[in-house]
């Protein structure tokens, strides 16, 4: 997401209240500015034109704060704090109902499919072009090895049912997808 910043006030002072939503909670930190007004001075307007609100530092930084610390902030802010609030509820919702109890921090695709995000163009293309270089090397193989690799894997026979459709021993049909699979890692 990125930072935030909006005028506080603390202790009946004026402050910067900084946000930084780049991690999965978000960071803060309050500085006091060295200018008095963000307006110049031949505008004399109030010196923050915002209606503010108070927040109980405890109640999102739970680790950080073990008492009661209420700083004022802004709607905006306020409202941006409570959208991400509420972008994490659902994230962790999803995570529920998918029963996404494993990291999701593996580079697998499984985040992918158990949160349902669209994947990138360039990834679904790559995958297309890996399947058909895949398929093409397989029917490359000697006709026996290409129609068992077939069967096992893309239409997903046990072995068994291979042996019995060709009426083979089952271990003859293991060594040959052992074999096809060897020649195979050559090209992959």
């Amino acid at each position: 997401m990125g930072l935030l910043v909006a005028p506080v006030s603390y202790c009946e002072k004026l402050a910067l209240f900084i946000v930084d939503f780049s991690g999965k909670l978000p960071k803060y930190i309050a500085v006091a500015p060295r200018l008095l007004s963000i307006h110049s001075s031949t505008a004399r307007e109030s010196k923050w034109r915002y209606i503010k609100k108070k927040v109980n530092l405890r109640e999102l930084y739970p680790d950080v704060y073990k008492t009661d610390h209420f700083v004022e902030v802004t709607e905006d802010v306020l409202e941006t704090i409570r959208s991400a609030e509420r972008a994490e509820a659902a994230y962790d919702r999803k995570m529920y109902r998918y029963k996404a109890y494993y990291s999701l921090d593996n580079d697998n695709g499984i985040e992918n499919a158990v949160l349902m995000k669209p994947q990138m163009p360039e990834m679904l293309l790559e995958e297309k072009q890996l399947r058909e270089q895949l398929y093409t090397a397989v029917m490359a193989l000697p006709e026996k090895q290409a129609k068992r690799i077939y069967a096992r894997y893309y239409l997903g026979m046990r072995v068994s049912e291979i042996a019995v459709a060709e009426g083979v021993d089952p271990s003859r049909v293991r060594d040959s997808i052992r074999r096809g699979l060897k020649q195979l890692a050559k090209y992959f």
